[in-house]
């Protein structure tokens, strides 16, 4: 594997670890939410280091799949992916951040988008 494909899916792993810490803070949620869309991407931006796709600049875990899944295959529900992907807010408002568009993940959808982010880590 490339060096620069390693430190992508470092990052992604700083990210999942963050939300192993925070998990069950109901408080912290949105703040799961954020990483669990870092962790992604990241991860799916090592694939596009990895094959040598080029330069993609966008954070949209949705374009960003469409480019990589051809190449490797993640174990992540296209549904819950559509859900992650709302939680990135480029302008990262406070109040804004890690939010869906019905507000703030319970407990059960910070863990759920956890554990699809946890899949995505090439391991």
């Amino acid at each position: 594997m490339k060096q620069i494909s390693k430190e992508w899916l470092n990052l992604a792993l700083t990210d999942i670890k963050s939300c192993e810490k925070i998990l069950d803070d109901s408080f912290l949620t949105n703040i799961v939410a954020f990483h669990t869309q870092q962790a992604i991407e990241k991860s799916f931006k090592a694939v596009i280091e990895e094959y040598e796709l080029g330069f993609i600049k966008t954070h949209d875990l949705i374009k960003l799949h469409d480019v990589i899944k051809n190449y490797i295959e993640f174990q992540i529900d296209i549904n819950i992916l559509k859900q992650i992907n709302e939680t990135y807010i480029s302008a990262r408002y406070p109040g804004d951040i890690g939010l869906l568009s019905d507000g703030k993940p319970t407990i059960k959808e910070a863990e759920t988008f956890y554990n699809s982010a946890n899949k995505s880590i090439i391991k």
